[in-house]
């Protein structure tokens, strides 16, 4: 079952946010923490639904960052300036991203320009939610494990979708928490974001695959359980060798980097209008996977 709506979704999760940015708190016997931190214009919403649960802002003891995109962060630097107690986990390259003063301003402008293309620009007035080079934490990696109490957050790197991206599963309750390095399950479809580099991003999809999955948490778009959640990273797998194929052909008839683009983004726009990304941005993302799958094409 898929669903984008705020809530338990098991007795150890609850999926917060909205429709297409989500954020989960995952709490064990000891220590709850805050996975990933979507939009900065889901802050409101955070935190009404975690009064309206009877969660308790001052309860969650860490904050894991999946990775360092402006819309998986968003929500985190508030939280830790409220809590300045609140441990923060993230991989070496993310904290090597957010600590550049290029990647700051870019992850607030992009913020910026995603709240209007939602209509929300003013939600955040009077909430200090800016990133600044204030934000610090603890480096995790393949291997690594987060203690919740009952419960382990196992870290897997899986990256492709960007350089610094982690993905986590608490095998205990059979729970993923892929961020981006799985398929995006925008409505009926599957979404690749290999985005930095797609063989990559193949491969992590691959190694996730081999996980045993109940709950399948997304970053966007919701939260899939049973069955199709055990089946999504196969479906992510082909919805990634397809659009893999996709942009070969089209390059192999356009001829011309910029040609290429500005089709796939067009036909982005034509059949999914309500998806939250801004055109300018999602231009940029899909310049980037052309970019390297052009470069390693069979037309090549």
């Amino acid at each position: 079952m898929k669903s984008d709506q705020p809530g338990q979704i098991h007795s150890n999760i609850w999926c917060l946010g909205c429709q297409e940015s989500n954020v989960y708190l995952l709490r064990g016997s000891r220590e709850s923490i805050l996975i990933s931190g979507g939009n900065s214009y889901i802050l409101p919403d955070v935190l009404e639904q975690l009064r309206s649960f009877d969660l308790a802002p001052g309860q969650i003891t860490k904050g894991l960052i999946l990775h360092a995109h402006f819309d998986h962060i968003g929500i985190v630097p508030y939280f830790k300036r409220q809590n300045p107690d609140l441990t923060i986990y993230a991989s070496q390259r993310a904290w090597e991203i957010l600590k550049k003063d290029k990647a700051i301003a870019t992850i607030n402008d992009f913020s910026r320009l995603t709240a209007a293309r939602m209509n929300v620009e003013d939600r955040l007035q009077g909430y200090d939610w800016e990133l600044r080079d204030d934000l610090s934490g603890f480096t995790v990696g393949e291997g690594d494990r987060i203690d919740l109490g009952g419960l382990q957050l196992d870290i897997m790197e899986t990256p492709g979708h960007s350089s610094c991206s982690v993905s986590a599963y608490a095998p205990e309750i059979k729970a993923l928490f892929p961020s981006d390095a799985g398929g995006i399950p925008f409505q009926d479809e599957v979404i690749p974001s290999g985005n930095s580099n797609f063989s990559l991003y193949q491969q992590s999809l691959k190694k996730l695959a081999g996980l045993d999955v109940d709950i399948y948490c997304a970053d966007h778009y919701g939260y899939i359980t049973g069955q199709e959640a055990a089946d999504f990273l196969d479906r992510s797998i082909k919805a990634a060798a397809d659009y893999r194929h996709l942009v070969e052909k089209v390059y192999a008839r356009e001829q011309d980097m910029e040609k290429t683009v500005e089709h796939l983004v067009q036909v982005t726009m034509d059949t999914r209008p309500d998806y939250f990304l801004p055109r300018d941005i999602l231009t940029g993302v899909t310049r980037q996977m052309v970019r390297h799958i052009a470069g390693n094409s069979i037309y090549e």
